[in-house]
């Protein structure tokens, strides 16, 4: 691809406060190219525009690497522990691909129900080398727990679905973390009453280039 999407995406990178890293911005214009590529055949995404899957799908994904960090730190987890990050609902890798590549020490499982999209997924863990990387083709409610620090969507679900179906996967004391648009607060009302997870923060996301409101809720078990 060409420099300019290279200096578009350190510039994000500097915006978010995250290392300009070449092997990094490598690895996500690889992730584009081959999008675009399996996207001829398969229908893993709906945009079809590498500008618009720059911003919409990295930027957007590159926005919560900061703030994980910052959680994760705060937990002082013993710098030997692998730490485990369980993207539900996932896709063609959004956010956890991005995530893989953005932290090698994070192990990043991608679960989804289509097995074309997992297909791809697991694809990228040569092709981008990204060992640190996994697929499960299943349904996420299927799936023996799998004990993760966080467990992460990006428009999966309502809230109040998401923990149902994916709260399982949290182990004790670890979060789950909701990428949503605007604030959802029909979703944040129906969770309370219905369910004993909680809304512990909503963190506010700025996406490079996106002129549209994100944010992050991260949401804690009661109990």
């Amino acid at each position: 691809m060409s420099d300019m999407y290279s200096k578009r995406l350190n510039q994000a990178l500097v915006d978010l406060g995250l290392d300009q890293d070449p092997v990094l911005v490598r690895k996500l214009l690889d992730y584009i190219k081959q999008l675009q590529r399996w996207n001829r055949t398969y229908n893993l995404t709906a945009l079809r525009d590498p500008d618009q899957m720059l911003v919409q799908h990295i930027f957007d994904s590159l926005s919560i690497v900061r703030p994980f960090q910052n959680y994760l730190a705060s937990k002082n987890l013993p710098t030997q522990e692998a730490v485990r990050i369980v993207d539900v609902g996932s896709g063609a890798g959004l956010p956890g691909v991005v995530l893989a590549a953005s932290c090698s020490t994070w192990n990043i499982i991608c679960i989804d129900a289509v097995e074309k999209k997992m297909a791809f997924v697991q694809q990228m863990v040569g092709a981008l080398g990204l060992p640190n990387l996994s697929a499960m083709h299943v349904r996420v409610e299927q799936q023996e727990p799998l004990q993760a620090d966080i467990v992460v969507s990006r428009a999966f679900s309502s809230l109040l679905d998401f923990v149902n179906l994916a709260g399982r996967h949290v182990r004790p004391g670890g979060r789950i973390a909701a990428m949503k648009g605007k604030e959802p607060d029909l979703e944040i009302a129906a969770l309370q009453s219905e369910s004993n997870w909680q809304v512990e923060r909503i963190e506010s996301l700025t996406v490079p280039e996106l002129e549209a409101q994100r944010c992050l809720v991260w949401l804690v078990q009661q109990g």
